[in-house]
């Protein structure tokens, strides 16, 4: 494998300036999906049957006891929006919500996805830990969006009928 050779200081600092530009190009580009193409559950975002619409969640993970201490960025961007509060309780605002959490389940995807490229300026052992701080840092915001989305996607199945 070639790797790039740089002093210690400068790939740590390298590191560190990679994994804002990852998160920010990954999360802008989820900005700028259209909305349409984020209206269903593609095979990466649908429901696996373990989760159980969400519950497996609440059960093993006690997700609602720490989902609401990590920070919400999802406005972070202009026309972007908060997914601290429901828009509004009625089915189209309901559908939103549920859009915006594909969004941002995507945006976590991707950035976590980018952690490989480490492996080409880090040392075998760097590049292990600077994916696993990916995963750590993404995987928690994903269960956040598939959690919320299951629960709303029941509200949506009840209002529908």
């Amino acid at each position: 494998m070639l790797r790039l050779l740089m002093p210690q200081g400068l790939t740590i600092l390298v590191d560190v300036v990679a994994w804002a530009v990852f998160h920010t190009v990954t999360g802008y580009a989820a900005h700028r999906l259209d909305d349409h193409r984020l209206a269903r559950d593609g095979w990466l975002l649908r429901q696996r049957s373990f989760e159980d619409g969400g519950r497996w969640y609440r059960r093993r993970l006690r997700i609602h006891r720490w989902k609401d201490r990590l920070p919400e960025a999802g406005d972070l961007f202009s026309g972007g929006m908060s997914k601290r509060e429901l828009p509004t309780y009625d089915l189209a605002g309901l559908q939103v919500f549920a859009r915006e959490t594909r969004r941002a389940e995507l945006a976590h995807w991707w950035a976590m996805a980018c952690g490989p490229l480490f492996v080409l300026w880090n040392p075998p052992l760097a590049a292990a830990l600077l994916v696993t701080y990916g995963v750590v840092v993404n995987l928690p915001f994903i269960v956040i969006q598939r959690y919320n989305r299951f629960r709303i996607d029941a509200l949506v199945a009840r209002l529908e009928r």
